[in-house]
């Protein structure tokens, strides 16, 4: 049941893989719970399992990342580059989770069809129909649905009925903790009940957004992780975790946040009108960090794109400002599908476009964010023993290698 897709190799699962994707987890959350005695299970992965550190896709986002992950190749060949674009063809700026946007078949249908069973819960409905592109979804084929709408799961739709009854738990609010424990409440059920030979599970950044690896909230967050997880490790499951991306503190002094308005710029350099910035950030869920992120892209006139770019990398929190085919190359990134040029702010800064456009009310929080080079580093742990000899820089899209062709069984 061995499967070749998208010029990888995979062997067949010699027990239930389980890959889950904690969406926002930095490195220090994980570290800090165990350390603190709240997730023992992952605190002995960290020891005696597989622990390293992985890059993520730049623009370190979930869309990108989550199909990188289930796809084992980067934005380049499959073609999700962002939450959001603009739309060459309707030219209009869209999100980015049609499936039609996606490229290349991703690693659950090939071994759907090679005749395993594959279950895929995610938290949020906004990458659901991009990761379960392509399967035949039913009763020991494929179940595929998000705890966001876990209350109107169809068989024709998800290839499951009556989510809530099998979990057994409240429909959980988008903003909140419980959606991403309702992720794995159902994974472990749907392993209980089917014994899927390939699971995935993404959860939501929410806890990430708003508090700092070793906090009480974010080691609450853990503990609950980590329960679920070794309860799928006793089930005799090959667990596998990594990221989509880190999260970074990014506000001031004040404990504003800290933001380059790129629209506002162009349009005092250029004049209003004459440019288009896009925040690859943007979803329906702005409300955790108001559309800010550390990535951006931008349309201009050709002709003014030395001259902005000179600008831009003499501004304070700039990290990299680069033409289209420089940002294409650097980060893996269909060069169609991005502006004139690209930019990404530095560690604690973030980029918007401008200030009206912004509805920063429901930030409770000073804001925590993420999509640039600095969150790029996620863990990779497994909770067996793999081979890791010669495989030199690790991706976050390799997990499925590591788990199904570098771990001994």
């Amino acid at each position: 049941m061995g499967v070749t897709v998208n010029g990888r190799d995979y062997r067949a699962p010699k027990a239930p893989l389980v890959v889950v994707c904690v969406d926002g987890s930095e490195p220090g959350y994980i570290e800090r719970a165990a350390e603190a005695g709240e997730a023992p299970f992952l605190g002995r992965l960290l020891k005696d399992g597989t622990s390293r550190l992985a890059d993520c896709v730049v623009p370190s986002f979930t869309n990108p990342n989550n199909l990188s992950i289930v796809t084992g190749v980067p934005p380049s060949v499959h073609g999700i580059c962002g939450n959001y674009f603009f739309d060459p063809e309707a030219k209009a700026e869209v999100m980015m989770n049609d499936p039609k946007h996606l490229r290349v078949d991703t690693i659950f249908k090939a071994f759907q069809g090679a005749g395993a069973r594959i279950a895929i819960v995610t938290a949020k409905d906004k990458l659901r129909a991009l990761l379960g592109k392509g399967l035949k979804l039913g009763p020991a084929k494929a179940v595929c649905f998000s705890s966001e709408r876990a209350d109107k799961t169809s068989l024709a739709e998800n290839g499951i009925e009556d989510v809530m009854g099998l979990v057994g738990r409240p429909l959980p609010n988008v903003y909140s903790a419980d959606l991403s424990e309702f992720v794995f409440a159902a994974g472990v059920r749907l392993m209980e009940r089917d014994t899927p030979e390939v699971m995935y599970l993404s959860t939501t950044d929410y806890i990430q957004h708003k508090h700092a690896p070793g906090t009480p909230v974010a080691n609450a967050f853990y503990r609950m992780i980590d329960g679920y997880l070794g309860r799928l490790d006793a089930l005799g499951c090959v667990v596998a975790l990594t990221a989509d991306h880190g999260m970074n503190a990014k506000f001031n002094a004040a404990g504003r946040p800290d933001v380059i308005y790129l629209q506002d710029l162009l349009d005092q350099w250029i004049g209003a009108g004459k440019t288009r910035v896009i925040l690859p950030i943007t979803d329906p869920y702005v409300v955790h960090h108001g559309a800010l992120g550390s990535f951006a892209t931008a349309y201009l006139p050709e002709s003014e794109v030395a001259d902005v770019l000179e600008r831009l990398k003499r501004l304070d929190g700039i990290e990299a400002a680069l033409t289209r085919t420089e940002a294409a190359t650097r980060f893996e990134l269909p060069p169609e599908r991005i502006g004139d040029v690209v930019v990404v702010s530095t560690r604690h800064k973030v980029l918007g476009t401008s200030v009206a456009r912004h509805d920063l009310s429901g930030l409770t929080e000073p804001l925590r964010s993420h999509g640039g080079i600095s969150e790029q580093k996620v863990p990779m742990i497994v909770n067996r023993p793999a081979d890791l000899a010669g495989t030199g820089r690790l991706r976050n899209f390799d997990i499925f290698d590591v788990a199904l062709n570098r771990v001994a069984h």
